[in-house]
């Protein structure tokens, strides 16, 4: 894996910006625009995927990374847990709510990923360092 520099150039980053951008554009159509606390919880579990995503980076520790990792991939499952109860509450129609859905799994499903290989490249780092024994 390429050396990443920042965390605006991690792809599950970007790709948890671009979710979050997309439910804030549902988030200002009727009848949700008007539910101020589903669209509040919809908005803050949303942009907490990217948030931990960089919080977690910005520690410059993996171990640390990958616990904000986890909470990343708990914020996508919370909002897709919101937007399961919002469809069938009527805030927010089936086609957007089926679409985001499957683009918060693979999200999901990346960001486990990256923590497989986090936790493997700790491994390895860990068993390079310990010394021989018989």
């Amino acid at each position: 894996m390429a050396k990443i520099d920042s965390f605006e150039d991690l792809n599950v980053w970007k790709e948890a910006v671009r979710i979050a951008v997309e439910i804030y554009r549902i988030a200002d159509i009727a009848p949700l625009k008007n539910d101020y606390k589903s669209r509040d919880q919809l908005i803050g579990a949303a942009i907490s995927i990217s948030n931990n995503i960089a919080e977690g980076f910005e520690y410059n520790n993996n171990k640390v990374f990958v616990k904000f990792l986890h909470y990343s991939k708990g914020s996508a499952g919370e909002v897709r847990s919101q937007l399961a109860v919002l469809v069938k509450a009527g805030r927010v129609n089936q086609e957007e709510y089926l679409k985001l859905k499957s683009e918060l799994i693979v999200l999901s499903s990346q960001i486990k990923s990256f923590i497989n290989y986090l936790v493997s490249l700790e491994k390895n780092q860990t068993l390079k360092h310990e010394p021989y024994s018989h």
